[in-house]
């Protein structure tokens, strides 16, 4: 069944594992018969500062955070590739979260759940999470229970309601041979075939 898909290249740097894999899983999907609209975090303009003391008086979106948006709301399905660095993502990527799942775009304030927490506003969206690391993810887990996919699932996509969220993870990017490289290729490129 073809889907609509938004994928997110949320590497800052133009030519990186994160790119590549964002190419060869638009191009695999494209090839299935899913529709497809593809970002690249290096190609998009905005200030990522919040500078705010709250949600009261937010700074205007600039048009590729709009259309960021745009694009999320057209998707049925999310994809988002990115680095781990320092135990989380690029400062780039958190910043254009930070800036554009607002208050009346991304949860809602005013209308919160029986929890007492924010309503999200994203719901009907699934998503997957590929991260690059050096930190092995078997030691992710058990020295740190994997915080930056606990942040995605739950902090960031959860939040706004995009779930589920599925998180694939390649560790040992800097040094991947090019054999490792070629079989994480495919596991993506499998991924775009199937539109998961």
């Amino acid at each position: 069944m073809s889907r609509r898909i938004y994928i997110l290249n949320g590497h800052p740097a133009a030519d990186t594992l994160s790119h590549s894999f964002a190419e060869t899983y638009g191009t695999a999907a494209r090839t299935a018969g899913h529709e497809v609209r593809l970002h690249h975090l290096h190609e998009l303009r905005f200030d990522m500062d919040f500078e705010r003391a709250g949600y009261k008086d937010p700074k205007p979106l600039e048009p590729d955070l709009e259309a960021v948006l745009a694009h999320i709301d057209w998707a049925e399905h999310v994809v988002m590739f990115a680095p781990m660095w320092w135990g989380g993502l690029p400062a780039k990527l958190k910043g254009l979260f930070d800036r554009a799942f607002l208050p009346g775009r991304a949860f809602d304030t005013r209308n919160p759940l029986r929890t007492g927490m924010p309503r999200p506003m994203l719901s009907g969206r699934s998503a997957r999470v590929v991260l690059t690391s050096d930190t092995p993810t078997w030691f992710l887990w058990l020295a740190y229970r994997n915080p930056i996919a606990a942040t995605l699932k739950g902090h960031i996509f959860g939040f706004v309601g995009i779930k589920p969220v599925r998180v694939t993870q390649f560790a040992g990017a800097s040094e991947a041979t090019p054999e490792k490289v070629a079989r994480w290729l495919k596991t993506v490129e499998a991924l775009g075939a199937r539109g998961a």
